[in-house]
């Protein structure tokens, strides 16, 4: 850092102040001489040299006058290259220039081995970690799995030949990350979405060959809504969520009632009878008809060979049978999977917390929060929603799609407020530890690069929309035409109809808040005030940016808090091979994620909360908060205690509490990662068969104890855990 500042003393010509860079992928960006000097450094660095006993100022120098003789308008990057490469052949430095010129070729060959199909395929038959680690809940040995992961590297290597050159350049060299390339740009497909389950059940949908009509009874309305969730999954490549479960099945779990009451009047006598008999018998056909939808969700395939990503969110229905259903939803989850009653990892629960519903002992609900809990404890999940304050973050109260990407409010031209049938069309986040690093502690150019990414990013999400408007309401007729969102539309009609005037979202992401401030403010900044409003003034900065977007081009762009599973690593191993290993920042091998305190002072879950409540304001499109627990089966009512206080200053909290349980000794608790797999600490039971490891790897749970794709990776597993 020092030797950048003194060559910041360095005098640079008049005529280069206007000159400007012409990229390879044919952006214009000005002259910067500083970053010749950087990478002269960086060959010096590389071959043992010192930055002592080579003035680089001087070779920096020669290489200006040259550039300056030659040129005063614009200039090629490889133009700069090769006179730097002829300027350290001249000064005598042969082993300096040698090991530049390497470092170029050696980018350009990776550069084009990212877009070689034949490369990616080789490099998953071989099973490079990279490729088939990267998602925790798709096992790569299961055929239609693997089908679906070489389809994928196919696809990623000709999506990054069709992304605007400037945005594969970018991310191709970790600024950024453009998601799901295994799916997207290839096809035109959405992201995640709150499938309008009401209008489907309602009105009836097509699958295949099949006309379905509105279900007689809760237990075909829960097995159609596991048809939905398949096809759902299969169409597009994100999570697919249902909004107010509870309250969109009452009305038929009300015509269970009304059946059996018919039967009880047939064959008992006496009024309070015949209805205490259809009552019970309906609490039966709803706890069996959440079990099934539980089991069958867990049974699915989709197309992308994984379990669908489902979320359920649920817990404001107030009437007789949302009850029931709530508390069979959270009965069935505690009560496990099969005879070894094992934790379900899908679908993600989550509870809606509301003052006057059943926050406090005297709301009607009260006793359903107390069961929320009990599940929370042995299963990890619900998660919970704050009502009122998600209100006040997002504008309205609704289920994230997918595992935290939160709509805005939208009303229709009716002025009714819509939640359920909207998407998301994809996810670009930004490396922000990149561009601190790069900064070297200078704010103005801290700010300066940030503009400069933020415009790659901009160019980036609206490719990822253009792209989504070219598909045909045919090509996932479960989306457009049958229901899923919202809006029916008839073939040849163009889908952003359903995209368009806000009603989708598109979201930049952002990763490591925590490693940019300590680019600035050392790797204890959490207590200062300068340099947590510097965190969130970067926020504020974000959101300005997409809502100037969202006026421009008419679609929803929002701030999202990435659940970087994988990326969290991807960036911070680039950065590290760039840049070298840097205390707090590069040298942990990750990057926190998010807004997140860093999880390695132990803060308490109030401290936590306390900490990250300012940051989903300005990242309202996406957001969630965890708190970390020791066993809390005994003892409920410490979780209740952090709920109540999280009410009213979050909007989404998650639980992470040690749920691991062994069959052979009964143990519960935490399992101890090994090289040979996750230990039982009891009897050091490591057989996947007799025991059931679950872990947050994500916004959703997985199971990585089962999952041969992931062993040897459970220290990483652990320490992801921790920085989500």
């Amino acid at each position: 850092m020092s030797n950048v500042l003194k060559y910041k003393e360095l005098k640079l010509n008049d005529n280069m102040k206007n000159l400007v860079v012409i990229k390879r992928d044919g952006r214009k960006v000005p002259f910067n001489s500083e970053k010749i000097y950087n990478a002269i450094e960086k060959a010096i660095l590389s071959i043992g040299g010192s930055t002592k006993t080579y003035s680089i100022g001087n070779i920096v120098e020669e290489v200006l006058l040259e550039i300056n003789r030659r040129f005063d308008k614009d200039i090629k990057i490889y133009e700069i290259q090769n006179i730097v490469e002829h300027t350290l052949i001249e000064l005598g430095e042969d082993r300096v220039a040698e090991e530049y010129i390497s470092y170029r070729a050696n980018r350009d060959i990776k550069r084009d081995r990212s877009l070689d199909i034949n490369i990616a395929i080789n490099s998953l038959i071989n099973r490079d970690e990279k490729l088939v680690n990267e998602n925790a809940n798709k096992d790569s040995l299961v055929f239609n799995t693997h089908r679906d992961l070489t389809s994928g590297v196919v696809a990623k290597s000709i999506g990054l030949k069709m992304l605007p050159k400037h945005v594969a350049n970018s991310h191709q060299k970790g600024e950024i990350h453009y998601h799901d390339l295994d799916y997207s740009p290839y096809q035109p497909l959405t992201n995640c979405c709150l499938i309008d389950f009401n209008e489907m059940l309602t009105k009836g949908f097509k699958i295949g060959n099949a006309d379905v009509e509105s279900p007689k009874s809760i237990t075909t309305a829960t097995a159609q809504m596991a048809q939905i969730i398949a096809n759902v999954a299969s169409s597009q490549y994100g999570g697919c969520s249902a909004d107010r479960i509870d309250e969109v099945l009452s009305p038929f779990a009300k015509l269970n009632y009304d059946k059996n009451l018919k039967m009880a009047q047939e064959w008992i006598d006496g009024d309070e009878k015949q209805k205490q008999f259809a009552l019970e018998k309906t609490k039966k056909d709803i706890y069996d008809a959440m079990q099934s939808l539980e089991y069958e969700i867990n049974t699915l395939y989709s197309s992308q060979g994984q379990t669908p990503f489902t979320s359920l969110g649920f817990g404001l229905g107030e009437d007789f049978f949302a009850r029931e259903i709530q508390k069979a939803i959270l009965k069935v989850r505690i009560n496990g999977l099969g005879k070894e009653k094992r934790t379900a990892i899908f679908p993600k629960l989550i509870f809606t917390l509301k003052d006057g519903v059943n926050l406090r002992e005297t709301d009607p609900n009260y006793d359903i929060k107390q069961l929320a809990l009990e599940c929370s404890v042995k299963r990890m999940y619900p998660d919970v929603i704050m009502y009122d304050t998600l209100v006040k973050i997002t504008g309205s109260c609704k289920t994230p799609m997918g595992c935290r990407s939160f709509l805005p409010a939208w009303k229709n031209e009716n002025g009714e407020n819509i939640e359920s049938g909207r998407m998301n069309l994809g996810v670009v986040t930004l490396n922000l530890p990149r561009i601190a690093i790069e900064s070297n502690g200078d704010n103005d150019k801290f700010w300066s690069i940030l503009r400069e990414r933020l415009e790659i990013c901009k160019d980036a999400l609206i490719y990822r929309a253009k792209r989504c408007g070219e598909a045909r309401p045919e090509n996932a007729p479960i989306l457009y035409m049958y229901g899923a969102f919202g809006n029916r539309l008839s073939a040849g009609e163009s889908v952003n109809k359903l995209f368009k005037n806000k009603r989708s979202t598109l979201s930049l992401g952002y990763i490591g808040l925590y490693e940019v401030a300590t680019v600035f403010y050392g790797g204890e900044w959490e207590k200062n005030r300068e340099a947590k409003d510097f965190t969130l003034e970067i926020m504020k900065y974000l959101k300005q940016n997409v809502e100037e977007w969202t006026e421009e081009y008419d679609y929803w762009f929002s701030i999202y808090s990435t659940p970087s599973e994988s990326l969290t690593d991807r960036f911070c191993r680039m950065d590290k091979e760039k840049f070298g290993s840097l205390e707090n920042i590069t040298d942990k091998d990750y990057y926190t994620n998010s807004y997140h305190y860093d999880v390695r002072k132990n803060p308490t879950p109030f401290e936590k909360i306390d900490f990250e409540k300012d940051y989903p304001y300005f990242a309202s499109g996406g957001f969630i908060h965890y708190c970390e627990y020791p066993v809390l089966r005994q003892n409920p009512k410490a979780l209740e205690a952090v709920w109540d206080y999280a009410y009213n200053k979050i909007g989404y909290l998650g639980t992470n509490t040690p749920i691991d349980k062994c069959y052979e000794c009964n143990y519960e608790g935490e399992f101890e990662p090994t090289k040979k797999g996750f230990k039982c600490p009891n009897c050091s039971n490591t057989n996947p068969k007799t025991c059931d490891v679950v872990k947050r790897t994500c916004g959703y749970l997985g199971n990585p104890q089962a999952r041969p794709m992931i062993k040897g990776r459970h220290k990483e597993i652990i320490s992801r855990v921790k920085h989500l």
